[in-house]
């Protein structure tokens, strides 16, 4: 399972011709790819822009991961610390209401060996920090940008024309047929988010049952806010039908793509 960028081909009158820059840094587990396309994209703020969106992903990566030891959350978990990054009380926040809005579909709480409970928002934190690191580069003049992360995509752009520029196409990776794109979704901002068994096994848990989903295909969701499109993708991946009744109850701005 993946989302594969795609470039982009305009019809119409001819806008300015803009220059692609991509950079590519391993954090969270994965490949993270920035794209930005501007007049300069090599200018001095676009490059400290992407510092600072790497330095983000970094940074959530030493708070929240669920693998490193000295992650703040895994400290507090085991009880090596009392203190915390306030990012772990916000995540926590954000599962509860993702609990909530889907209906237990989604849920970050896990029941380990004993029976002890555990805090694991995995399904939720790569689109939140995506989010969150995109918020650097909103704010540069004159860029559009594609950030991707495994299955989940953000792409949006900075204040000026840039924004009125052609839209980012992004190729949802077929499931059943690896290398192939299945459907293409275009956008100019918002979000892209894959969950599925392809890539990864059974890595997401049935809450209501706590056995892993194993199943072929795939769930995406895209819509304004990467966040909640990760939220409803893992969801979508748990129950397809029922997410989509709730989706288009709660959250129609984004939609679904069951492959």
């Amino acid at each position: 399972m993946s989302t594969l960028e795609i470039p982009v081909t305009s019809a119409g009158p001819r806008p300015p011709v803009l220059a692609r820059r991509a950079w590519v840094e391993h954090v969270m587990g994965t490949a993270v790819s920035v794209h930005v396309r501007a007049l300069d994209p090599g200018r001095a703020d676009v490059e400290a822009a992407v510092d600072r969106a790497v330095a983000h992903l970094r940074r959530v990566e030493t708070v929240l991961s669920t693998w490193r030891a000295d992650s703040d959350l895994l400290r507090l978990q085991h009880g090596e610390t009392d203190t915390a990054h306030a990012w772990v009380a916000d995540v926590a926040e954000l599962a509860l209401e993702a609990e909530e809005r889907t209906d237990g579909l989604f849920r970050a709480w896990r029941s380990r060996t004993g029976g002890r409970t555990v805090f694991d928002p995995t399904g939720l934190v790569k689109g939140w920090a995506v989010a969150g690191a995109a918020a650097h580069l909103d704010v540069v003049p004159e860029i559009s940008y594609s950030i991707g992360a495994g299955g989940d995509v953000v792409v949006g752009a900075g204040p000026g024309p840039s924004a009125d520029g052609p839209p980012w196409r992004v190729g949802v990776q077929d499931p059943y047929r690896s290398g192939r794109v299945a459907e293409v979704l275009t956008l100019r901002r918002g979000g892209v988010a894959t969950s599925g068994a392809s890539a990864r096994g059974g890595h997401v848990l049935d809450p209501r049952s706590g056995r892993p989903v194993r199943r072929a295909g795939s769930c995406t969701v895209v819509g304004p806010d990467l966040t909640w499109a990760d939220v409803w993708a893992t969801a979508a991946w748990v129950d397809p039908g029922r997410a989509a009744r709730l989706l288009a109850e709660r959250d129609p701005g984004y939609r679904l793509v069951v492959l």
